[in-house]
């Protein structure tokens, strides 16, 4: 398991979305996965299709629990929205604060930000209270015709533009001050987490979506 982290230090945050405890030693994937309770295969799905190993064309389908695929979506969705963006603004401002000359700045910086996070909770609050639970029916068997997965997808948008747009405002036009340590802490903590939500509506769009795609398929078609 530790292997996966030395491989790529984003995993980290992937392996704490699916519920496994650190400290878990040498013990090999199927092992950490069966000590908290998790879907190996699933697990080994999600990672090895984020590592660009597998395609989901060569993902059997049958051998994954969506019901974990979307435990792990909702963990990410709570992961940003409780912990990771506002880290970033409490780093803003301390950053803004501790130049006298910027503080001028920092309603503008910390209303553009507090926008952008408004944005994303929309976002994600669409896919916890529509697109999961929709997912869970046809899990059970019951398919709304008025809703598909597609409609999910041709309207998924990128939640990462403005947090690149703020990220290139700070390097290019802050001005420098005797900020810069706590400038380049809260930009590479922009960066990971611009990287970190790129990575997440990749899963959504090009892994969640076909799993659910087949799921869908297989119900008869209803010409009501």
């Amino acid at each position: 398991m530790s292997d996966i982290i030395d491989e790529d230090v984003i995993f980290l945050s992937t392996i704490s979305r699916f519920g496994i405890s650190f400290g878990f030693g040498n013990k090999k994937i199927s092992e950490a996965c069966d000590a908290n309770g998790v879907d190996k295969n699933t697990f080994l799905a999600v990672v090895n299709f984020l590592a660009e190993i597998d395609d989901i064309e060569v993902i059997d389908i049958q051998s994954l629990s969506v019901e974990t695929v979307i435990q792990y979506l909702t963990n990410g969705h709570n992961y940003f929205l409780s912990y990771k963006l506002p880290s970033i603004r409490q780093k803003l401002i301390q950053v803004i604060e501790s130049n006298v000359l910027n503080r001028t700045y920092q309603q503008a910086f910390i209303h553009f930000f507090d926008d952008y996070v408004a944005e994303v909770r929309r976002h994600m609050d669409y896919e916890d209270s529509v697109v999961f639970p929709y997912v869970t029916r046809l899990l059970a068997g019951v398919k709304d015709n008025k809703y598909s997965i597609t409609r999910f997808y041709e309207q998924h948008t990128e939640i990462d533009s403005k947090l690149k747009e703020l990220k290139d405002i700070l390097i290019k036009h802050y001005p420098s001050s005797n900020s810069d340590y706590l400038l380049s802490d809260v930009v590479l903590e922009i960066l990971f987490c611009e990287k970190e939500l790129a990575i997440h509506t990749r899963l959504e769009d090009y892994f969640f979506v076909p799993v659910v795609f087949r799921i869908e398929q297989a119900f008869p078609v209803n010409d009501n």
